[in-house]
């Protein structure tokens, strides 16, 4: 079992452990309820060490991305900008979803999830091995992630590690920067402004401790889940997989098929037609929408990818891929324990800022 350079931070906090792909991780410290809600009116932060950041070096990097991933790295102009892509294999199915970010013509960053990392990192260096040899592959075990998210994120991480401000403060939304052996990011995967912090693995302990101080608090992969389901964000291994494409995960947008440039995947995408979409659902009573249910539309079957209580809106709400056709605003049927529940098509995002955005809330 992998341990992040936090974990000693995790036991004496009283953390509740569980193995996440193959990473020994917090689930909650306590309170999954409390954690959700502190990162929606407050600040939390997250151990995200498990996370792989990879760096593409040397002389034609663009180019190697602009044929791996299925978005097009040549949006990226301004130097710390980061876009989201999906890496596909030749059938189109998605390998993994991740952001890779700008930082000069010769080095961008990707940043991929824990369960795939290690294939991932394999299958990027097959690929540059037959098509960009002159360039380098460095995974960055050296660095300790912390995810610090919420409404009042970006001033307590500047009260607790002052030092990054001034690079972090004229961040745009998807933009990072460097700042010495760090590098702090405008993103993450909660629906809510903050930051994420790449930091050399011996200076973690001493932020997250300053954090804490600050007000921070620790959150777990408990509140993490719910909170990105709230924003409508898949998860890699649930509501994407080899099996299916991004066309049919709400991944569209970020798949560019236009133009002549070619990448890993394409030709797939363009010869099949998505038969299902993933769209969302919000149960319209009483239940728990859960991963695998069967749902029943007036197109044919669809299953749940995801679902949970969402605590932001007190109700039950999920990711299902279902029949093309199935339109927003329509009901459908999903198996819950034998019944048959009656459940509302929505677009996702449920929530954003910790603001609802279900139509008529």
């Amino acid at each position: 079992m992998h341990r992040t350079p936090l974990y000693s931070s995790h036991r004496a906090a009283g953390a509740r452990l569980v193995d996440f792909a193959g990473w020994e991780m917090p689930l909650h410290y306590g309170s999954q309820l409390e954690e959700h809600h502190a990162v929606r009116r407050d600040a939390g932060m997250f151990d995200t060490s498990h996370m792989l950041a990879i760096d593409v070096e040397g002389a034609g990097a663009r180019d190697f991305l602009r044929g791996a991933l299925a978005n097009d790295v040549a949006r990226l102009r301004a130097p710390g900008k980061a876009l989201y892509s999906c890496l596909l294999n030749e059938a189109g199915g998605v390998l993994d979803d991740l952001i890779v970010y700008f930082l000069r013509e010769d080095l961008f960053r990707v940043i991929v999830n824990a369960g795939p990392a290690q294939k991932d990192l394999a299958w990027l260096e097959g690929l540059r091995a037959k098509r960009a040899p002159q360039l380098a592959l460095r995974a960055r075990r050296d660095w300790a992630m912390i995810a610090v998210q919420g409404p009042r994120a970006r001033e307590k991480t500047w009260q607790a590690l002052p030092e990054l401000k001034d690079a972090s403060e004229p961040l745009g939304t998807f933009f990072g920067a460097q700042k010495g052996e760090a590098f702090i990011a405008r993103t993450g995967y909660t629906g809510e402004d903050g930051f994420e912090l790449l930091l050399p693995a011996p200076r973690a302990m001493a932020a997250w401790n300053s954090l804490a101080g600050a007000g921070v608090r620790p959150c777990g992969l408990g509140a993490r889940d719910t909170l990105r389901l709230e924003a409508g964000m898949n998860l890699y291994g649930q509501d994407m997989d080899e099996s299916v494409t991004p066309l049919e995960s709400g991944l569209a947008w970020s798949v560019v098929l236009e133009g002549a440039r070619d990448f890993v995947g394409k030709a797939a995408l363009l010869a099949r037609k998505p038969a299902r979409e993933l769209t969302g659902l919000v149960l319209s009573g009483g239940g728990v929408l859960r991963g695998h249910q069967k749902v029943h539309t007036a197109h044919g079957a669809g299953e749940i990818t995801s679902g949970g209580f969402a605590p932001t809106l007190g109700k039950s709400i999920a990711l299902a891929r279902l029949p093309a056709g199935t339109a927003p605003g329509s009901t459908v049927q999903v198996e819950v324990r034998e019944r048959k529940l009656d459940a509302r098509v929505v677009r996702p995002p449920f929530v954003r800022r910790g603001k609802s955005l279900l139509p008529n809330s």
